[in-house]
């Protein structure tokens, strides 16, 4: 089933469009990459298919037409934005209150088993559960983004450079928590500099230049592709093992 449908989208900043055009599909429990070069339009793709900007085209979820921000958040759509956007001067467990809340306004009272949950996935942040935001690593604060997003039980999570600035070790921890959240069965649309890890997670994968789709297919495909290994995988094209 497909869960999330975009059409001839275009979006910009005031008068200059950034978007031209860019349609993409992804359906239930699939992970789906965005890759391409600064400046391509992956983070405004992003907010625009969140409804943070206006935006032309058609925005489908679950076969309605998309409203805003807010709208996109009552169903169960989740972005995690590459600034991680978190509460630095309240402590790691309020930051994950906040992502429930409007799950809590929608009458879910599932808080402390909710919490827990996150707590597994990430038992760093439990040890961190009293300690103010703005005090945490890279990789905590990464941590915490997500935890505070799978606090609102997303059906579709929206990750933007998730392994931005963190380490390498902590980018694959945070890749294998990517790929369990698609066994949970949520949804990701993936916005990612690391072409390489992105094609690697993901099953499906189009490539954004200059505000539009100029490749798209399965990422087995992708990653076998000439201009792709040029361009974004840094290695030739008989190097790549196979998956």
């Amino acid at each position: 089933m497909t869960l999330l449908s975009v059409e001839n989208l275009s979006a910009g900043y005031g008068k200059a469009e950034v978007l031209h055009g860019v349609s993409l599909s992804i359906a239930e429990r699939q992970i789906v990459a965005i890759v391409g070069p600064n400046g391509a339009g992956k983070t405004t793709l992003m907010h625009a298919v969140m409804g943070l900007l206006p935006r032309g085209g058609v925005v489908s979820f679950m076969g309605q037409a998309a409203g805003d921000a807010g709208w996109m958040v009552r169903r169960s759509v989740v972005l995690v934005p590459e600034t991680r956007a978190l509460f630095t001067d309240m402590s790691v467990e309020d930051n994950l209150r906040l992502g429930a809340f409007a799950r809590w306004q929608q009458g879910a009272r599932d808080l402390p088993a909710s919490m827990a949950d996150v707590f597994h996935v990430f038992p760093r942040l439990e040890e961190r559960r009293r300690q103010l935001a703005g005090t945490l690593s890279g990789g905590e604060r990464q941590m915490l983004a997500l935890g505070r997003a799978l606090m609102g039980k997303p059906r579709l999570l929206l990750l933007d450079e998730p392994s931005l600035g963190l380490a390498p070790k902590i980018v694959a921890d945070i890749f294998r928590v990517i790929g369990a959240l698609r066994d949970r069965g949520i949804a990701i649309l993936l916005v990612e500099q690391n072409a390489r890890a992105a094609l690697q997670m993901a099953d499906y994968g189009y490539v954004l230049e200059m505000g539009r789709v100029a490749l798209h297919g399965p990422c087995e495909t992708l990653a076998q592709d000439v201009r792709v290994i040029e361009t974004y995988l840094g290695r030739r094209r008989d190097a790549v093992p196979e998956r």
